[in-house]
């Protein structure tokens, strides 16, 4: 049976009974799969009459596989023997592809390849984690002996904990002399299947809707969500940085993340001039002519134009008068938190003229960012009643208000009324009770989900080098949170 598309889709099809296996292959066929593997030894009661009316009304092409080593507590009596009965059937009935365990190949191969007609033999291993098992030397060394057994298709399925465990197994997929099926098992294990194309893979495996298995994603996302038929070696990889980045030498960038902003600027060749001035750095690109990564902070602007905006369209709304000039220049700025977004709220009021008054928990860092953009640090407990004047802008850096501790706010509802606008970088919750409360008492908000959308807008820029779908990048952000 031929496909009609380069890179394979594989649906991995375990259920309790052969009914339940059947409407799955159908469902894998709704949701895209180009082939489907039958994992028989998921099947608690086996009769083979039903097995070979399987194979023969299977409406996809099929891989069966039989572990041996399986984990289904349901099977009695001779597991191996159950195993090589179901692998004959399968031969027999033409089935398009045969699996057979590595331990198992030495005293069937020669058999079943006598006897196929049709049928491609896939020769798999599957490798438990464990220091220094899944490493690109033991990898490479079972990959040669799963080579040797003649097989059409060699397969390795391997566990990882971590996501720098799956490195090992695109070393596989470009050093394979026979095409190859690979899978990393667990969550960390999920790129295996979303780059193996990048590497050379010609089949990925996904999950049926509802019926989740971790390291693959479902199948409706590998085309609507991922494009995988378009990923390709020229295709680049960006990452999000929750560990240190030296390493990553296959990314052409990084997202980073709390709380690691300040202490990647030290990862970095270079630095804008902002982003070394603000001391943190969100994004990181690796320049292409000379491999050196830069740092950016696209945080910055994302704040302050998300302030900017809101407060043009309430003065346009009360029909003030706009001067040309920054909305913040000249105003009070209240600030709480001095950590990485702080950092860039921070030099950005400044640039645009505001007086930046600075209240963190820790206060000499307050002290410290005060001095660097001339500004003035308050311990946090004088925060509430602050209340020099009117009109001020507040906004809030720190982890107040965030999930799970959602009923905490850092300004009362009463001493809000003293803002004309309240920004929380907090954005899980979307909403926050500080929001909640500023918006009761009349005050402009802004929401740590615009200036999320904003600084991601940013860095698909310094990524790409071009503009960013917004609209579309919006409504998957506001659906997510």
């Amino acid at each position: 049976m031929g496909f009609k598309n380069n890179l394979l889709v594989c649906a991995a099809i375990e259920s309790e009974t052969i009914e339940e296996m059947v409407k799955s292959i159908e469902k894998a066929k709704e949701e895209g799969a180009d082939l489907v593997e039958l994992c028989m030894d998921s099947i608690s009661v086996i009769h083979l009459a039903d097995v070979e009316l399987l194979f023969k009304q299977t409406t996809l092409p099929a891989i069966v596989s039989f572990r041996v080593n399986s984990q289904n507590k349901s099977h009695k009596g001779d597991l191996k023997h159950k195993c090589l009965q179901i692998l004959r059937l399968a031969i027999e009935l033409n089935v398009e592809f045969v699996e057979i365990d590595f331990e198992l190949a030495s005293e069937v191969m020669n058999e079943l390849m006598q006897k196929r007609e049709h049928s491609k033999i896939i020769v798999s291993s599957y490798v438990k984690s464990g220091i220094g098992i899944c490493c690109k030397e033991t990898l490479g060394n079972l990959l040669v002996a799963l080579q040797s057994t003649g097989a059409d298709i060699v397969k390795v399925v391997t566990e990882v904990a971590y996501i720098t465990d799956v490195a090992p197994v695109f070393h596989i997929l470009t050093h394979s002399q026979v095409p190859v099926i690979v899978r990393a098992v667990g969550d960390r294990g999920l790129i295996s299947q979303l780059l193996g194309p990048k590497y050379g893979a010609f089949m990925v495996c996904g999950s049926l809707e509802r019926k989740s298995i971790p390291g693959l994603p479902p199948l409706l996302s590998i085309k609507n969500v991922y494009q995988l038929d378009n990923v390709d070696m020229d295709t680049k990889v960006f990452g999000v940085v929750s560990n240190p980045v030296g390493h990553s030498k296959d990314f052409a960038g990084f997202s980073i993340g709390l709380p690691h902003k300040e202490a990647a600027v030290a990862c970095c060749d270079e630095v804008d001039p902002l982003a070394k001035s603000i001391g943190a750095v969100n994004t990181i690109v690796r320049r292409p002519i000379d491999g050196k990564l830069v740092g950016y902070n696209t945080d910055c602007d994302a704040c302050i134009t998300a302030i900017e905006d809101a407060l043009q369209e309430r003065q346009s709304s009360k029909g003030e008068v706009q001067n040309g000039s920054s909305p913040i220049s000249g105003r009070l700025f209240v600030l709480v938190g001095a950590g990485g977004a702080g950092r860039a709220l921070a030099f950005g009021a400044k640039s645009k003229g505001a007086r930046v008054v600075i209240f963190n928990r820790n206060f000499e860092r307050a002290e410290s960012l005060a001095r660097a953009v001339s500004g003035e640090a308050l311990p946090i407990e004088q925060l509430d009643t602050y209340c020099p004047q009117n009109g001020m802008i507040l906004a809030n850096c720190s982890a107040i208000g965030m999930e799970p501790d959602v009923h905490l706010t850092p300004v009362s509802k009463e001493n809000l009324r003293s803002y004309d606008l309240v920004f929380d970088a907090v954005y899980t919750p979307r909403n926050t009770r500080l929001l909640q409360e500023a918006a009761e008492v009349g005050v402009t908000v802004v929401s740590g989900v615009e200036m999320f959308v904003r600084q991601a807008l940013g860095q698909f820029k310094l990524f790409t080098n071009g503009l960013a779908p917004e609209d579309f990048m919006r409504k998957v952000v506001l659906e997510q949170f």
